[in-house]
C-alpha cells in the first residue's frame, strides 16, 4: 500500500466502515470478505481504486445438499449479468475493469475505477460492496437451506422485515 495517495489514505482512515488490513482496507459492514485498495491516478483523479469481494458459490452456500451443476451455472450467469450494473451506484468518473470469476466454491468480484475525489472514491467502494452483497442476496434461490454468509444475509433481511412490520403495527414510520 506504499502507493496509496495521502488523500485516499486519510479518507479510508476517517471512514468508520473500513479497517486497515495487510491487503488494503476491509469493509466491516458486510458478511463477505471485501477489500478496497487504491493507488495514484494519472491525470484527473485522486486515486485508482480496486474493490474485491469474495462470495460463496451457490453450492458452497447451500447446507446439506448438492446443487445441480445446471442450477449453479444458471445462478452464476445471472449473478454476472446483474453485477454488470454495479457502477450505477458509484460516482466514479472512470470505470475500469470489472470481473466476476468463479473458482470452485468461491466467486470473486473485482471492480476497478478512478475517482476524481478521494472521499467520493472511498464512498463508492462501500456502495459497490453493498451493491454486490444485495445482488447476491437477491439471487439466492428459495427452497434451499443456506449456511454461512448466505444464511446471515437471509436472517438479517428477515429481522429487518419483522422490525418494519412491528413499527407499522405500532404506528411508527418504517425505515
Amino acid at each position: 500500500m506504499s502507493e496509496l495517495p495521502r488523500s485516499v489514505e486519510r479518507e479510508f482512515e476517517r471512514h468508520d466502515a473500513f479497517d486497515e488490513s495487510d491487503d488494503g482496507y476491509e469493509l466491516t459492514t458486510t458478511v463477505f470478505e471485501a477489500t478496497a485498495t487504491a493507488s495514484g491516478a494519472a491525470g484527473d483523479g485522486d486515486g485508482r481504486f480496486r474493490v474485491t469481494v469474495s462470495l460463496p458459490a451457490l453450492d458452497a452456500a447451500v447446507a446439506d445438499e448438492t446443487v445441480a451443476s445446471v442450477v449453479e451455472d444458471g445462478w452464476f450467469e445471472t449473478l454476472e449479468r446483474r453485477l454488470a450494473d454495479a457502477f450505477t451506484v458509484a460516482h466514479a468518473n472512470t470505470r475500469e475493469e470489472s470481473t466476476v470469476d468463479r473458482d470452485g466454491e468461491t466467486v470473486r468480484v473485482t471492480l476497478e475505477y478512478v475517482a476524481r475525489d478521494a472521499a467520493e472514491g472511498v464512498a463508492d467502494a462501500k456502495a459497490l460492496v453493498e451493491y454486490v452483497e444485495g445482488t447476491y442476496a437477491q439471487g439466492l434461490i428459495p427452497g434451499y437451506e443456506y449456511r454461512g454468509p448466505a444464511a446471515t444475509l437471509l436472517e438479517n433481511a428477515q429481522s429487518r422485515g419483522r422490525e418494519a412490520a412491528e413499527d407499522g403495527e405500532r404506528g411508527g414510520t418504517p425505515m
